[in-house]
């Protein structure tokens, strides 16, 4: 099964069920076009999803707070790293150190889900990242420019059929995924992934 009929056959009988929007990006860079996406979300009634970070993640996740009308959340996959995981796992030890990336969660996250997967970047698609629970937990996904990880969390997408769409100032949109040009583009491609998720 893949992740669109999944997510039909975990919505059926559901009642309330929230609708996530995931914006994925630079940690670094922001886009001219976060502020726009962010609003734009918001103002669909969807709730933002992002890594919880800088850059994109940070810009996006303020527009999308400050608009007056939103109904959603600002939700964040905050990457972790526990030492001594191996001792972790085999239930030996008593003291387990959690540690989070300096920036991390960005001020603006109002749901942090703390995760102990460190990986992000060019180890993005690896077991231990958090760019699989972004991915998943997405009902539609908006790329903005980015680098390695960016790259990763697409190439995910697209293993995984989830809706994605690019938007900003993509030179070339990775793994060949369709390009919105404007805001109006975006908010179409949302309310179809989502009048079927």
């Amino acid at each position: 099964m893949d992740v669109p009929e999944a997510r039909r056959a975990r919505a059926q009988g559901a009642r309330g069920r929230r609708r996530v929007v995931a914006v994925i990006g630079s940690g670094t860079a922001v886009d001219p076009a976060c502020a726009g996406l962010g609003r734009l979300v918001a103002a669909m009634g969807f709730d933002l999803l992002t890594g919880g970070g800088r850059g994109t993640m940070e810009e996006v996740s303020r527009a999308f707070l400050e608009t007056a009308a939103r109904k959603g959340i600002v939700i964040g996959v905050i990457p972790g790293e526990v030492e001594r995981m191996n001792a972790l796992e085999r239930r030996i030890g008593s003291a387990i150190n959690f540690e989070l990336r300096p920036g991390y969660p960005n001020p603006w996250v109002e749901l942090a889900i703390y995760t102990h997967l460190p990986d992000s970047g060019p180890e993005g698609t690896l077991r231990s990242s958090r760019n699989h629970i972004n991915v998943l937990s997405a009902d539609a996904i908006v790329a903005l420019p980015g680098g390695a990880g960016t790259e990763s969390e697409v190439w995910l997408a697209k293993r995984y059929g989830a809706p994605i769409v690019a938007f900003g100032d993509h030179p070339t949109p990775p793994h060949a995924i369709p390009l919105a040009r404007t805001l109006d583009e975006v908010s179409t491609f949302l309310a179809a992934a989502l009048s079927t998720g």
